[in-house]
Parts: structure tokens; sequence; C-alpha cells
């Protein structure tokens, strides 16, 4: 794979405008103050198909393989299918023509590493007291979390390993971080291999994940494999490719930058599909396109380090898109929660449809995969999800628990540009609340008819926003109120 360093960037790239030539001098003064290296090269199961239908009737007689490929701060508006004008998404439009776009999917956090959280576990991030960012000791310490995800808790890839899955986990960790040198390593989850950073020991350039994903499937394809892909894209620092930037030369700096690392992590998902058909076990791969979170607020630094990643280009170029969404991270308005989720298997799940009306949830991930995979889950599980097959394959999908929500940092006032001030939310059917008690708000919304979140009913259904107050605080009292031992860190003894 190829280095460079931000000086050699900026002889190698023909500036085609006046946008690329003063972002890359703005780059070489960073490079030769600091001289430092940066990676910019990105630095189904089988069913019977004679009628064409999908019923849940028909005969699932093969484990899927299973590709999920998870994008970071990656905003509803950021793909070209939900007209995005600005960047192509090529391939993920494709995965939508060729599959089902899920419009009311939403994470279970507003940040990445309690998302990540609760795809792996299947429950609310604060059955596992992560409801923040992994980072360091002394924030942990703050935000009353652990120092890493529980890998003695029941987990998606020990569930789909235990069901005959060769199991391999690609691209961002952050189910700890770099610098919690005791924390476990992927493979104590239940993964055979992985390539990773934001985690103990190496960290591997976020370029190289689509790159280690594709030699794992060539080696796996004879077997059911799961695959968690977690892209680096959109996150900061910022890693663009000198073509794609030329690509984009056209636009205003900070778009351009942006739309170089979206068009990044299109081009990966392209390739991927693009194997898929190559090994001939396309039809028997679901592959789903998803993001942690919604597009990072827009931020005055240009430039930034990364512990794990290195140094690159900051929030300043972070100009996502929710296109009319309200919010974006760290908020619980749909532009923080409700995120892409793509979904195709040939001959299983519909292509070109778009369901408006599926209520998910990250944390159904678990007990999907495992009921297409026809894995058992423990008794003694608690699962905060539910299967989503149905919805998956078209058929009428009636969402039966809640979502919930969490950040506790939530402040600021409802006025703001990117209002951050629910800390606590709560979703039954399509009712949503949003509520901070300390602040004195509180919202109630019908997303089916309110996609956008601009009408608050609270006022008219006082006996709704009554019922999902008594459910929110009947999971809350589930939640565990202290931190296990076997999660903390021995550096925190040494102060």
């Amino acid at each position: 794979m190829n280095k460079y360093k931000f000086a050699k960037v900026v002889k190698n790239i023909d500036l085609t405008s006046c946008a690329v030539s003063r972002l890359l001098r703005q780059a070489k003064i960073v490079a030769l103050t600091s001289l430092v290296s940066l990676t910019l090269n990105a630095c189904g199961s089988a069913i019977d198909a004679n009628d064409g239908t999908n019923s849940p009737e028909k005969l699932l007689v093969k484990q899927p393989n299973i590709i999920y490929i998870f994008a970071d701060d990656w905003g509803w508006g950021d793909l070209s299918v939900h007209g995005n004008e600005q960047v192509k998404t090529p391939n993920i439009d494709k995965l939508a023509k060729e599959g089902t776009d899920f419009y009311q999917f939403s994470v279970s956090s507003p940040v990445c590493s309690p998302s990540r959280a609760a795809v792996m576990t299947g429950q609310f991030p604060s059955r596992n007291n992560i409801n923040q960012h992994f980072a360091t000791i002394e924030h942990h310490e703050r935000a009353g979390m652990p120092d890493w995800l529980d890998a003695e808790a029941e987990m998606l890839p020990r569930i789909l390993k235990n069901a005959g899955y060769a199991t391999a986990h690609f691209g961002k960790w952050h189910l700890t971080n770099v610098q919690i040198k005791d924390a476990p390593l992927p493979t104590e989850y239940g993964y055979d291999e992985y390539g990773a950073f934001n985690l103990p020991g190496y960290n591997m350039p976020p370029s190289e994940t689509a790159t280690q994903a594709i030699d794992f499937i060539r080696r796996h394809k004879d077997q059911p494999f799961f695959v968690n892909l977690w892209i680096h894209e959109t996150h900061t620092p910022h890693y663009p490719e000198p073509a794609l930037m030329k690509e984009y030369g056209h636009l205003k700096e900070q778009e351009m930058l942006y739309s170089a690392i979206i068009a990044a992590g299109d081009r990966d998902v392209g390739k991927i599909m693009a194997l898929l058909k190559e090994l001939n076990i396309d039809d028997n791969t679901l592959v789903i396109f998803s993001s942690d979170n919604g597009p990072e607020v827009t931020g005055e630094r240009k430039f930034m380090n990364d512990d794990s990643t290195g140094p690159g280009f900051g929030t300043y170029y972070s100009v996502g898109k929710t296109l009319g969404l309200k919010g974006a991270k760290r908020s619980l308005y749909a532009g923080g929660v409700r995120v892409p989720f793509i979904a195709r298997w040939p001959g299983v799940v519909p292509a070109g449809v778009i369901d408006k009306t599926s209520m998910l949830n990250a944390v159904d991930l678990l007990p999907t995969f495992a009921d297409l995979a026809g894995a058992t889950l423990p008794s003694k599980y608690v699962s905060d999800g539910e299967s989503i097959r149905l919805a998956l394959t078209g058929e009428t999908f009636a969402r039966s628990k809640v979502m919930y929500w969490v950040w506790p940092p939530g402040k600021g006032s409802k006025s703001t540009a990117t209002p951050n001030w629910p800390n606590y939310g709560i979703q039954r059917g399509d009712w949503k609340l949003l509520v901070n008690d300390s602040l004195g708000i509180e919202e109630l919304y019908q997303v089916k008819e309110d996609w956008y979140e601009k009408t608050n009913v609270a006022e008219q259904n006082p006996k709704v926003v009554k019922a999902l107050r008594a459910e929110m605080l009947r999971l809350q009292q589930e939640f565990p109120s202290t931190i296990s031992e076997h999660v903390k860190s021995t550096l925190r003894d040494k102060g």
C-alpha cells in the first residue's frame, strides 16, 4: 500500500482549482512542520426461487453470508440516492436499486461507541453503561463508563461463530480505545480474524479496511461467513485521495474534500459487491449498508490528529447532510439517529423498494442475523431487539418493542442550529418522546406522519406522554447502576 507525506501529496496533485490549491498549500504547511506520514488512499440464505415471491413460508435451505457495512458519521443525506446532488454514490445507489432502502431505521445512540455496542449485543447501550464514546480512563470515570465493552456478554460474532460461521471484523473498533492498553481484542468477542483501529495494540491504516475484508471473503467463500466492515468514512481526521479531490475540484473547498471522502467509501462498497459476483456467492449473501450516527457538526479545525489513525483534515471539512432532518451527531432528533439502512440479498430482499413504514433499530441486528443463520440464542440472554426478517423479505413487520436513546450531555436549547438538548428519548410505534427534565423541555412526535419532526404534539396527547414516560422509567430501572470490576482497566489503579 502506498503511503505519502503531506508534502509529497502537494507535489503530486494537479491543481485544478483555486480551492484545491489553497487547501493543499495549507496541508503542506502542516506536513513540513510535523514531518508525519499519512495514508491518503483512504490514510443469504438461498430460497426456492421458482415463483419469484418473498413469502415467509419459503424454505431457507442454506445459511446466508452476512456483510454489515457500518459507516462512521455518514448522514442520511450523504447519498445521491437520497437526493444529494453534490456527490455521486453510484455503488450504494445500485445497492438500493437491487435491494430495499429502509427509511425508518435508527441507531441506538447519536455517537459511535454506544451505537456500535448496541449492534454487537442487541441491547440498548445503557445495559452495559456505555452512553458516551470510549476515550481515556479519565473520561470513562467522569462518564460512569467501563473501559471496554464486556467481552463476556452475549455477542453477535460469537453467536454466529457457534452456528458455524467464519467471523471477521475489519475497520473501526472503538469498543474501547487505543489508550486502554489492557482492553480485550476483537478475537475475545468471537471473531476469528480482525484488522482494526481504535483499539489497543497495532492500529491498521483505515485505507486497508476493504482490502483485508476482500482477502477474508476470498479465503472463506466456500463456507458461511460474517464480516463486520466498519469503514472510517466520514469520521475525522479526513484522509482524502488526490484523484478524488481532482474529480470534485469544481466544488468549494469544504464540499470538495468531503465529497472525495464520500466517494472513497462508496468505491469500497463497489469493490465488495464486485467480489461477490466474481466468486459466484452474490445470491447467498446479505449485504447491509448503514451508519453509526448522523453527520458530524461542521467545526473550525482544519487539521487534527488522532491517536489511532494519525493526522489529517479536521471538522471544518465535515459538511455532511441530513437533507432537512433536524439535528446531527450528538442529537436524539432524527438527524442524529435516523441513518441510511439499505439491504440487498438477491431473490430474498425485494429489489428497488423504499420501505417508509417498518420501524427498525440497530438492536434488531443480532436477533435478525441469528434468525437467518439458524442460531439459538442463550436462554438467559436479554434482547432489546427483535428479528426483522419479515421486513427484510418484504412482508408486513409490526414492531412490538420500544426504541430507547440516551445522550447524557444533552444541553443547550431547542432553538440552536444543531439541537442536542434531549438527553432521553423513547419510541413506541410511531410515537417518539424526547425529554430533558433539567431544562424543562418535552416534545412528542408522530414520526410516520411527521418524518422531519417539525410538530410537537405533546400538549395534545398527555396520555401518550405519560405512558411513554412510564415505559422509559421502567426500562431505566433495569439498567445497572454500577460498573463491574472486570470491565475496568488496571490503569485506573495507577491513577
